[in-house]
């Protein structure tokens, strides 16, 4: 049962600073454009000379 004082407070801090992480990740535009840099490769480029 005192283990239970200690492992509590440290999954919500775990908890917290996994969200304040997924936060910022969102924020800083982590999330953005998931298809585009794999659909990139598989286009072929119009500009190259023939």
């Amino acid at each position: 049962m005192t283990g239970l004082t200690f492992l509590i407070p440290i999954a919500l801090c775990a908890g917290l600073v996994a969200l304040i992480a997924f936060l910022w990740s969102v924020r800083s535009g982590q999330y953005d454009d998931l298809d585009g840099a794999a659909q990139r490769i598989l286009l072929d480029d119009e500009d190259e000379p023939k």
